[in-house]
């Protein structure tokens, strides 16, 4: 199985065969674990984001149009999952809350807090940037053509790109731009 095409392999996996699918799953399983993970959700969190992409793939392999950009279409679906956990989780508290109700944070609060700089900036970059960073700080394992596979960049462009994203991240910090 490891020398078919994602194109076979989400046919003979739409058909029922297992070998097609689990090939498909060993090919992804760690770009689509990366995504919860570098979001910070728990681990068990982290694991219904997953079970719940590899659900919507197999209720999806007939309707894939670009087999050739699974591993970005994994990481969209497995992004939106993350999201939506985030949202129901309601995760952070903002500072001004716990000054407002006269409460010391937890250690937790105070890191979150100190980081808000951090994550404020890093929210005004491009969703592409984010999520090159993303992966480069979460996901350190996966290959360069990996990485850019699942962002839609070609891959001889993929260090240029994240160092112009660390480039405009260091500025919003008022770090300079350029190091």
């Amino acid at each position: 199985m490891q020398d078919r095409d994602n194109t076979e392999l989400l046919i003979l996996a739409g058909r029922g065969d297992a070998a097609a699918w689990h090939e498909i799953v060993r090919r992804y399983v760690r770009l689509v674990w990366a995504v919860p993970r570098s979001h910070r959700l728990s681990p068990d969190d982290a694991a219904d984001v997953c079970q719940a992409t590899w659900l919507a793939l197999a209720e999806n392999l007939s309707r894939i149009r670009r087999p050739d950009r699974l591993g970005a279409w994994l990481v969209t679906t497995t992004r939106r999952e993350t999201l939506t956990v985030l949202r129901l989780r309601g995760r952070e508290v903002p500072r001004e809350v716990w000054e407002a109700a006269g409460d010391e944070p937890t250690p937790e609060e105070a890191a979150l807090a100190r980081d808000a700089g951090l994550w404020r900036a890093y929210a005004t970059l491009t969703d592409r940037c984010r999520e090159i960073l993303r992966l480069a700080a979460f996901a350190p394992e996966l290959s360069f053509t990996q990485v850019a596979e699942a962002v839609g960049v070609p891959v001889n462009s993929l260090g240029a790109t994240r160092g112009r994203c660390l480039s405009v991240l260091r500025r919003r910090l008022g770090l300079g731009g350029d190091r």
